[in-house]
Parts: structure tokens; sequence; C-alpha cells
């Protein structure tokens, strides 16, 4: 199953506290977290990385979709 984290929309630090939160709610699952801005795509990918995900960011339309993985997955 995939988590969604829609937080496009919203300003740093509310991308990365709602992506941290989904993280800490479903450690064990794959979240793919939208985002709109390059800033709020490098602040949630430096949190996934702290925490051992795996980061793949795919762009579309000057959108950006992050596939967070968790270890050992």
């Amino acid at each position: 199953m995939v988590i969604e984290v829609d937080v496009r929309g919203f300003s740093c630090p509310i991308p990365v506290v709602k992506t941290k939160q989904a993280i800490e709610a479903n450690p064990k699952e794959v979240l793919s977290v939208l985002v709109e801005t390059a800033v709020s795509r490098e602040n949630v990918s430096r949190l996934a990385e702290s925490k051992g995900y795996s980061v793949e960011a795919t762009e579309t339309d000057g959108e950006y979709r992050l596939t967070l993985t968790p270890p050992g997955k």
C-alpha cells in the first residue's frame, strides 16, 4: 500500500511536518508526497534520507512527486 501525502499549496515547514507525521504513523509503508516547489522537494527529501528512506523524485508540470521507500522495502 502507498500512502499519499499531498502538501501542495503549503509553505515550509508544513510539508516537512506533515511528511514526518506520515512517516511516524506508517513506518513500514511507501509514501508518495506531492509538493510544488523545489525547496519543499529538497527539505522533504532531506528529512526522508535522514530517516534511512530512499527517495525518487519525478517532476510533472512544475510539481514534484516524491516516492519515499523505507529501509528494508
